[in-house]
């Protein structure tokens, strides 16, 4: 259960610039990563064929990219409850920066900041900096803005 709930513009207002928290480690694994390749029609070697991938730069497979964008939705729930909120949409990216990949078995963390929020006329629209970060390592998997919009009860 996420550690922060959300139910008001307000209340989400009171994080601007901070850190609103971290979710928990998820691990990367070779069925996942497999199944995302089927989904997308990506079957490229470094990320599917593991004997071929030792051989590789990574010397292993490693996630496609936009897997680990696609489960922004599932960890940023880990770190925030929204309530009283009758539909949220995604907005957009912004400033998305691959810094390195993930290793297959790897496990990511998101680390969220809030940049900046506005009512448009009764819609809250949060730009969240999202950091990915691997366990282990230095340098993130990426960085990046992510829009939402939540359109929450009065």
């Amino acid at each position: 259960m996420a550690a922060v709930t959300i139910g008001s513009f307000e209340k989400f207002k009171s994080y601007l610039g901070q850190e609103i928290g971290a979710s928990d480690y998820f691990k990367i694994t070779q069925d996942r990563i497999n199944a995302f390749g089927d989904a997308t029609i990506d079957p490229q070697w470094i990320h599917t064929d593991p004997e071929r991938a030792k051989d590789g730069p990574f010397g292993t497979t490693i996630a496609h990219g936009y897997l680990t964008v696609s489960l922004i939705p599932y960890l940023w729930k880990q770190v925030v409850e929204i309530v009283n909120v009758k539909m949220m949409v995604n907005y957009g990216v912004e400033n998305l920066k691959f810094n390195q990949p993930v290793p297959v078995d790897g496990e990511i963390r998101l680390h969220v900041t809030l940049e900046s929020i506005a009512n448009l006329r009764g819609i809250t629209k949060a730009v969240l900096g999202a950091k990915l970060e691997i366990k282990g390592q230095k340098k993130p998997a990426y960085t990046g803005s992510f829009v939402f919009l939540y359109h929450f009860n009065p």
